[in-house]
C-alpha cells in the first residue's frame, strides 16, 4: 500500500468529545495511515542515517481519562521504543501536521546535547532552514519560528532545553491542515524526506 496522504477528516478526529469515541476514530482513520507512514519511511531514513531506524506509531495506551489532542509515528534506531533516543516524527493535531527532530524529556544525556548545540550554535542554526520552527514542548502546538531569531535568545531556548528536566527540543515544519500537499502522496512524501535530510546533521550531531 502506498501512502495516499491526509484528509480534513484525519484532522477532524481531534475534534470529537470524549476518550472513546476519539480513539475510534484516531484507530480507524489515522492510525493505518502512519502505519503506512512509518513503513515506507523506515527504508529511506535507514539509507540515510546509516543504521536501521524502527517506526513506532503512538498508541495512547496510558490515557484513561482525556483524549489526545494529537498523534504520530516516531522513527528511532532502538527496536524497543523511541522516547529515550533523539528521533523524527510526523504526528497531527487538529489544525497542522508536523515534522520534527525530536528531542525530548527522557533523553538521559539531553544536556550533553544541548552543551553541544550551544557550543557550535552558528553551525546549528547555518543548519536550519528559516522557513522552520522550534518547539520546546512536544505537548503544545505553539512553535516559534526560526525566521529572525537572534542567536542569543536561540542559545536561551537551547539553555532552558539543558537546564530544565521537563524542557525539550523539537526542530522541523509544520503544514496547514489545509494545504494541498497533504493529499497529494507522493508529494508531501518528498516533502517529508526533504525535511528528515535537511535536520539529518542535526541528528547526527545529537549523538557526538
Amino acid at each position: 500500500m502506498n501512502f495516499q496522504g491526509f484528509t480534513k477528516e484525519d484532522f477532524h478526529v481531534f475534534t470529537i468529545d470524549g476518550l472513546e469515541p476519539r480513539m475510534e476514530a484516531l484507530i480507524q482513520h489515522v492510525r493505518p495511515k502512519l502505519e503506512v507512514l512509518g513503513t515506507e519511511l523506515a527504508s529511506y531514513l535507514s539509507a540515510i542515517c546509516g543504521e536501521e531506524m524502527f517506526p513506532h506509531v503512538a498508541k495512547h495506551a496510558r490515557r484513561k481519562v482525556n483524549p489526545p489532542n494529537d498523534t504520530w509515528v516516531a522513527w528511532a534506531n532502538n527496536k524497543r521504543g523511541y522516547k529515550a533516543h533523539p528521533h523524527f516524527q510526523v504526528g497531527l493535531f487538529d489544525d497542522h501536521l508536523f515534522i520534527w527532530l525530536a528531542l525530548i524529556y527522557e533523553l538521559p544525556n539531553k544536556k550533553n546535547i544541548a552543551q553541544n548545540f550551544i557550543n557550535n550554535v552558528e553551525q546549528v542554526q547555518s543548519i536550519i532552514p528559516t522557513d522552520y520552527v522550534i518547539s520546546l514542548d512536544h505537548m503544545k502546538k505553539e512553535s516559534i519560528a526560526m525566521n529572525g531569531i537572534e542567536t542569543e535568545h536561540f542559545i536561551k531556548h537551547l539553555e532552558r532545553f539543558r537546564d530544565v528536566k521537563k524542557a525539550e527540543l523539537l526542530i522541523g515544519r509544520h503544514i496547514q491542515s489545509d494545504d494541498p500537499i497533504l493529499q497529494n502522496g507522493q508529494e508531501f512524501m518528498q516533502f517529508i524526506e526533504d525535511t528528515m535530510k535537511t535536520l539529518l546533521p542535526l541528528y547526527k550531531m545529537s549523538f557526538e
